[in-house]
């Protein structure tokens, strides 16, 4: 008689667990996601990364290299800028004066972008957090000379 009372427990516990699971997956659905960062064209991404940090102002963010046909990483900002903007994406300021930061109508994603070549010494000088397999293939643009940028977009204002 007592396996009953532990056995209806125990799928009570699983069909809350299940339920709970959902609710996650269509909250993760709505996040950040490679196809939400809307990309001047002639650019396409070379390597992405989710980066999540649980603690106390727990986020979840893509990281993204992307590169395209431009004269210089310069031009491919300043492109980027404009074709944001033009999507009525509103321009603010990022957290270091190398970064550009702009945020999408409705204020659902925060987009953080700059070149390589700044991004990588930033993240070298610790003022900002990037995977390493990121930071791996925006060294490796800057090796082929390629205009490159790094990109990071998460949910909501920053």
């Amino acid at each position: 008689m007592r396996a009953r009372p532990l056995i209806i427990t125990t799928l009570a516990a699983l069909v809350f667990g299940l339920g709970l699971s959902g609710c996650g997956q269509s909250a993760r659905s709505r996040g950040p996601s490679v196809a939400r960062v809307p990309l001047v064209p002639r650019t396409h991404v070379l390597s992405h990364a989710t980066r999540c940090d649980p603690g106390a102002n727990s986020y979840c963010a893509v990281q993204l290299v992307v590169v395209g046909r431009y004269g210089s990483s310069d031009a491919l900002v300043m492109s980027e800028r404009k074709y944001l903007q033009s999507l009525g994406w509103g321009l603010v300021n990022a957290e270091t004066g190398d970064e550009h930061a702009a945020e999408s109508p409705g204020h659902r994603f925060h987009l953080v972008f700059a070149t390589a070549a700044l991004d990588l010494k930033d993240w070298d000088l610790g003022w900002i957090k990037r995977s390493r397999a990121i930071a791996r293939v925006l060294s490796q643009t800057m090796i082929n000379r390629q205009a490159a940028l790094s990109l990071m977009i998460e949910s909501g204002a920053a």
